[in-house]
This record gives C-alpha cells, structure tokens and sequence, in this order.
C-alpha cells in the first residue's frame, strides 16, 4: 500500500543558524495524520540537521547527487557520500536541474541507478513547462520523461521510489494546477505505470503533487484520490506553514 509523504526542499536557501532556528521550530510542531516528513537541507547542512532530527519522525534528505561512486568531478557529491552522513534519500531530476545544469533523462537514468545501487529511496521529479500543456502535449512529456529515466528498471525497484510530478508553469510562480489537473495528470501516470509493469506496482508508488502547494489549497489537492502528499519549496521554509501543508492529508 503507497504511503503519504510531504517533502520539504529547502532548495539554496539557509546557513546553519537557520538551518538550527527552523529545525527547532518544526520540532515544536506535532502530525496528527499517518504521514512520512522529509526535509531537504542544503549539502553542507545535511550532517547538522541529520544530528539535530536524531530520534526524530522527520527524515533529512539530500536535493540531489552524482551517479559516479567517486573521481574527478568537483563540487559534485556520491550516493556514499551522503549515506555517511546519514542520508538515504535523494530528490533527482528537479525542474531546477534540468532547466539550470541541463540535467536529461539519459544522466538522470544513471543517477537513478547508483542511488539504487546504494539501497537509497528516490524522489523522482519530472512535469511539463507552459508552453507543452498549451500544446495539449503534457501528458505525452511526462510519460516520455519517467520511460526515459525510469522503464529500464525492474518493476521491484519501484520499491524505492517515489515520483513527484512538478507541472514547471507552476513551480515558484504563485500558479497551481488545479486539484482536478492535478489529479488528472496523476491518474495519467498511475495508468502510465500499469501498463509498463502491473496494477500492483501503480497501486503502491507514492506520487506527490509539487507546484506552488500551500496551507490554503493543499487539503483540497491531497484529498484527490491520486495524490499522495506533496514535494514542497517556498512554503517549507516556514515551520508553521508547512506543518500545515502535512496536516491537511487527512
């Protein structure tokens, strides 16, 4: 059975008095639903919020990784790298990725494979841009971003993952899609995945909705069948808005 999860990406944002500060203001606040919390520090608070969150139901997760194990790849960090600070998991494949470091789907595929390799859980994040859902194209470029980066795993793999679809026209712009669009899309994918590998593997993997999510729209948006929780960016960075974002999946 597919969980409900709320993942907050800190993105480039917070040093480590912050990174302390707002850590001790989510620590204040309880879950009154059956929901898995992450958070997504930056890489050089990863280690520090990890301490800070010991003992703690909120998972400290790293926004991103390289697919080689180690080498000659500066500024870049490994799978290993970060389960030695302890991190097993890792959002790949963000909007900002691809549209600022060109990341595709042929890289973010080896990506994919060496944070499994390394027993690590994924949150895979694919979605179209404006001008695709005008064409009426948004559902063709999200079935071909998971096949991409994804259909040449076995169907256990999916085990491991979890997806977020991220419509990019929606993403720090104050747009959102719709519940309804959103569901839509999220039906899409879940039948994108029953006829790729079975019914089963559909019905387990967790999608979660990342587009401009806040506390006064995400109880409508999580209480459409499909949605299993959300990958959130500017409303995360504030304990109280985001504790109401993972309280409103009911």
């Amino acid at each position: 059975m597919r969980k409900h999860v709320v993942a907050g990406n800190w993105k480039m944002n917070n040093d480590i008095p912050q990174t302390e500060a707002l850590i001790q203001d989510l620590k204040r606040h309880a879950k009154t639903s059956e929901v898995e919390v992450m958070i997504a520090p930056s890489a050089t608070n990863l280690w520090h919020a990890s301490e800070l969150l010991k003992g703690s139901d909120i998972e400290v997760i790293a926004q991103n990784m390289h697919f080689a194990e180690n080498g000659a790849f500066t500024g870049e960090i490994s799978a290993s790298m970060l389960k030695s600070v302890g991190v097993k998991t890792v959002i790949l494949g963000h909007s900002e990725r691809r549209a600022y470091y060109n990341e595709t789907d042929k890289s973010l595929s080896k990506k994919v494979n060496s944070a499994l390799d390394n027993g690590m859980t994924i949150v895979f994040c694919f979605g179209e841009e404006l001008q695709d859902r005008k064409a009426d194209m948004h559902q063709s470029v999200v079935k071909d971003q998971i096949q991409s980066a994804l259909f040449h795993l076995d169907a256990s793999a999916f085990k491991n993952i979890i997806l977020a679809y991220e419509p990019v026209w929606a993403i720090g712009t104050g747009e959102t899609a719709s519940p309804d669009q959103a569901q839509e899309m999220h039906h899409f994918i879940r039948n994108t995945l029953v006829n790729q590998y079975n019914q089963s593997v559909a019905d387990d993997v967790s999608i979660l909705y990342g587009g401009s999510v806040k506390p006064s729209n995400a109880k409508e948006i999580f209480s459409k069948q499909d949605v299993d929780g959300g990958l959130i960016g500017g409303a995360a960075l504030n304990a109280e808005d985001f504790f109401a974002i993972v309280n409103a999946i009911s």
